[in-house]
């Protein structure tokens, strides 16, 4: 009688096989939170851009709010007599920054190296008006750099915490 199916020895080899391509691949996998950092900085980067372009086309002054003690970053509107109103476009109300990512920092040649507060930076027809550099951690200490470089509307995101000037 020919019995069919695996012999242990078979089965054992199968198992090491899957064991060793496991060890190899699941390393190279990005982790969520630097996908997460990743995400958070192409989403400031774009909120720039669009900031930007929205400022020029629309001749409204924007303002940039970060809030680096609480990691938020919010945008309003700036009237003619200094009263700031929220955006009627939503896509200037939604949160830039997935949770758990952190400010770790904001630099502009005004302000200089600015760790704690908040700190309000001005869109207008011009576009930003002044150059801005925001680092952001993730909780393993990870980073990313966000540059806006004043009245052309280019964006960069660096990986790494670096200092740029213009």
């Amino acid at each position: 009688s020919s019995r069919s199916g695996f012999t242990l020895i078979e089965l054992l080899v199968v198992l090491v096989i899957l064991s060793i391509t496991a060890a190899l691949v699941v390393p190279r996998l990005p982790s969520t939170d630097a996908m997460e950092l990743q995400s958070s900085a192409r989403s400031l980067a774009s909120l720039f851009r669009y900031l930007g372009e929205r400022s020029i086309s629309s001749k409204n002054i924007y303002r940039l709010h970060v809030n680096i003690g609480e990691n938020s970053i919010k945008v309003t509107r700036k009237l003619a007599n200094g009263d700031e109103i929220p955006p009627e476009d939503p896509l200037l109300s939604r949160n830039t920054l997935t949770a758990g990512i952190i400010i770790a920092d904001l630099q502009s040649p005004r302000l200089g190296k600015v760790t704690e507060g908040e700190v309000s930076v001005d869109f207008g027809s011009a576009g930003l008006s002044e150059f801005l550099t925001i680092h952001l951690n993730s909780p393993k200490g990870e980073t990313f750099t966000v540059t806006g470089y004043p009245q052309g509307g280019k964006v960069k995101i660096l990986s790494g915490y670096q200092e740029v000037t213009l």
